[in-house]
């Protein structure tokens, strides 16, 4: 199985900033452990603070892969273009969130990817993509 993790801008903080809300483990740290933890998967990771490259990206694996597990961070909440991306390509996207948007500013209340997304998983941390994973190899 070949899934791959998106994430977008600001994410390459992990560990860095806003620790209240994402904690202090990097994502390559965490990255890592999932990787160790689930070696029959084939996972990779991209990140970008450019729209258009994880556009780029969607495209380029959407219609290879088996998952693609999406936290588009901010352009969740602005991306028109992401969310077109995610309902074009044929490879099931799950949407995940490290926080929980319902209990941040109301902006982050709406969502553009999640109209064609397979899920959303959000408010768990970086356990949000450990339960994105897992959706796609229990089914």
């Amino acid at each position: 199985m070949k899934i791959i993790i998106i994430n977008g801008p600001n994410l390459n903080l992990l560990g860095k900033r806003e620790q209240n809300i994402y904690g202090d483990l990097s994502f390559e740290e965490f990255f890592s452990k999932l990787q160790a933890d689930n070696p029959e998967v084939e996972l990779s990771h991209f990140q970008s603070n450019i729209e258009g490259e994880l556009i780029d990206k969607i495209q380029d694996v959407g219609f290879s892969y088996d998952g693609i597990i999406l936290n588009a961070a901010a352009y969740t909440h602005t991306s028109v273009g992401i969310g077109d991306a995610v309902k074009a390509v044929e490879t099931p996207v799950i949407e995940v969130h490290i926080s929980n948007t319902f209990s941040r500013e109301e902006f982050r209340h709406k969502s553009f990817i999640s109209p064609g997304a397979k899920g959303v998983i959000l408010g768990f941390g970086l356990q949000s993509y450990e339960l994105a994973l897992q959706s796609f190899l229990k089914n």
